[in-house]
């Protein structure tokens, strides 16, 4: 059984939400929450029987929002995962996100196969979920990121020691592909990307894809 509790201070999207999701087999909503404060709360509660393995979580709340309920999350439940699912997709909210520990990042407009799709690859550890206007952005801002670094004067590009081959691959890690599609791209079978994407999160002491992105912009 999958654990869910959705954080929407929209009580009709919860509702609608939770009635989607509820269509797929092995899925159960714990609880809703209508902010980052009632979300903790009752996070602290479910702790006594039985924890979501996963949190879709609103960015924008009052009380407490979604960047500030994930960062207290990850420090006091490390072993949830949490799936941004929200309508913002500009850069200061992308990276807020994705420095406060979330997993994924999906815009609420994605249909209810694609929430499972991510909601599934997050919980068998196969990849950070984003919709591909939020990886087109991420790249982006990475690829303006490297500009930066390859002027005069500015910091070395890679102080990580990738190889041209780990780097091409952390490149499409970013734009959103899994370990199949970078084997397609790169023609290599999906065992030796798994193989390189070890090396990648070991160089860059890191154990997400979240977490690498979170420092892409120094490579």
């Amino acid at each position: 059984m999958i654990y869910i509790a959705i954080v929407d201070d929209s009580k009709n999207l919860c509702l609608t939400l939770k009635d989607r999701l509820l269509q797929f087999t092995g899925y159960e909503v714990l609880f809703t929450a209508e902010n980052g404060k009632d979300f903790l709360e009752k996070m602290r509660d479910a702790r006594k029987a039985v924890s979501p393995d996963i949190i879709l979580m609103d960015i924008d709340m009052p009380v407490m929002n979604g960047i500030k309920a994930v960062s207290e999350g990850k420090a006091r439940f490390p072993g949830t995962k949490y799936l941004m699912l929200t309508i913002f997709d500009d850069d200061d909210k992308i990276f807020d996100a994705i420095k406060a520990g979330a997993d994924g990042y999906l815009l609420k407009d994605e249909p209810v196969e694609k929430i499972k799709e991510a909601i599934d690859n997050l919980l068998n550890n196969e990849g950070a979920p984003m919709s591909p206007s939020i990886a087109r952005r991420v790249l982006n801002l990475l690829m303006h990121s490297e500009k930066e670094t390859s002027r005069p004067g500015a910091p070395a590009a890679n102080d990580y020691n990738l190889t041209e081959r780990e780097k091409d691959i952390l490149h499409l890690l970013i734009k959103g592909l899994e370990y199949k599609e970078i084997g397609s791209e790169l023609h290599l079978s999906p065992n030796t990307v798994r193989n390189h994407i070890a090396k990648i999160y070991k160089k860059l002491h890191v154990s997400s894809r979240a977490q690498a992105i979170r420092i892409a912009g120094d490579l």
